[in-house]
C-alpha cells in the first residue's frame, strides 16, 4: 500500500478555480467539484481508487488514525489518497470547495 501524499501550494497567492481545473486535465484526470458546509465531517472510510484532490477555497483535514497522521489542506494543496487507505475528514470554519479526480 502506498503512502499518502500531500504538496502544498507555494505561490503567493491562491490558485483560481479555472488554474485547478485546468493543471488535473493536464494530469489526465477528470476533476468533478464537490463542496462541504462549516465543521461538516466524515466518518472513517476507505476507498477502491486513488483520489488526487485539490482544495479550490476554505479548508479541510484528513484524519489517518491507523498512520497516526493529519494533513491540513488549503487552498491550492494536492492531497493523494491511495486505495484502501482509512480516513476520516474535518471540514474548516470556512467549508470548502475541491475538485477531485480518480484513477481505478
Amino acid at each position: 500500500m502506498s503512502a499518502p501524499h500531500v504538496t502544498h501550494w507555494n505561490a503567493a497567492n491562491p490558485p483560481t478555480e479555472s488554474l485547478l481545473m485546468e493543471i488535473m486535465k493536464q494530469q489526465g484526470l477528470n476533476p468533478v467539484l464537490w463542496s462541504n458546509g462549516p465543521h461538516d465531517t466524515y466518518s472513517l472510510r476507505k476507498h477502491k481508487y486513488l483520489r488526487i484532490i485539490y482544495v479550490v477555497r476554505g479548508s479541510i483535514a484528513f484524519i489517518m488514525p491507523t498512520l497516526k497522521l493529519r494533513f491540513d489542506l488549503k487552498p491550492g494543496d494536492r492531497l493523494e489518497l491511495p486505495i484502501g487507505i482509512v480516513h476520516r475528514v474535518e471540514i474548516g470554519l470556512e467549508g470548502v470547495t475541491c475538485a477531485e479526480g480518480h484513477i481505478e
